[in-house]
């Protein structure tokens, strides 16, 4: 009697045509489906509802290219702290007091009661300068407590959105803050949102991933 050996030969189970497809197409393929999906259902919700397009209809798709605009910049800087594990809560609460301090150096002698009456019809690098200067130094706040005292970014981040949320009311006293120049509120009308995004974007898009500092960023992980 021979000793025979069997061995057994792996059935390999091929591959779905999805699953085909989902292998040949890029990684974020899925997102744009589902952005897609999205825009189709607004437009047969449009039509069957108020009997008009949804997408084709140029006063709505410039309003939201100018939402996505003002959404986007903030997103391509809390994209970097995604990238590194971490997490941002406070960015809402950040451009808030920013924005206040901003327009309280950017009223014109017009206002009724502005809030540094001596500080009128300034220059508006002057506001968007110290509005800049805010986000800088809450951001370095975040920076600081995250790296050097090992307080997880969660709950760094959510004092930091309940103390700048608390500072702009504090700041402003729960008034509205008007008479703004024009060469102020010009940064936020017509197409200049969305230049100021594609140029954020891009130099952020280049930064990350033909600098050091990308590749410092991709590299560190908590």
């Amino acid at each position: 009697m021979s000793n025979m050996k069997i061995t057994a030969t792996p059935i390999t189970e091929k591959p779905s045509f999805f699953g085909q497809l989902r292998h040949r197409l890029p990684k974020d393929t899925g997102i744009f489906i589902v952005m897609l999906v999205i825009a189709l259902t607004f437009e047969i919700a449009g039509w069957y509802v108020r009997d008009q397009s949804f997408l084709l209809n140029t006063n709505r798709l410039i309003l939201i290219v100018l939402q996505v605009a003002i959404i986007g910049i903030i997103a391509v800087g809390v994209t970097q702290v995604i990238i590194t594990t971490g997490i941002d809560l406070s960015s809402g609460s950040v451009i808030a007091l920013a924005a206040v301090v901003a327009a309280s150096l950017a009223q014109t002698s017009d206002s009724l009661s502005p809030m540094f009456p001596s500080l009128v019809n300034m220059p508006a690098i002057i506001p968007i300068g110290a509005g800049i200067g805010v986000g800088l130094l809450c951001g370095l706040t975040n920076g600081f407590l995250v790296t050097r005292t090992g307080i997880p970014p969660f709950i760094a981040t959510l004092g930091m959105m309940v103390s700048a949320r608390g500072l702009a009311q504090y700041y402003t006293q729960g008034n509205p803050i008007s008479f703004l120049s024009d060469s102020f509120t010009a940064i936020g009308q017509g197409a200049m949102p969305v230049i100021i995004f594609f140029v954020v974007a891009a130099v952020f898009h280049i930064a990350l991933k033909h600098t050091r500092y990308g590749k410092y960023v991709y590299a560190y992980r908590r």
